[in-house]
């Protein structure tokens, strides 16, 4: 089974739960959250990081 992953989606879901839980996080620390969620799924071998042939 393949699972995508895309760092943009990780991004709105921790905006979305941090706002219920009263905080409001600037967009560039939603980036570095979901970079380090994606690093750390990588790291833990939950994911491998693949490139597809349309990404540079």
């Amino acid at each position: 089974m393949d699972v995508y992953i895309d760092t943009e989606e990780i991004a709105e879901f921790f905006y979305m739960e941090l706002v219920k839980r009263g905080y409001v996080p600037k967009e560039i620390e939603l980036e570095e959250i979901a970079d380090i969620t994606f690093d750390y799924l990588i790291a833990k071998c939950i994911i491998d990081e693949e490139w597809d042939e349309y990404q540079s």
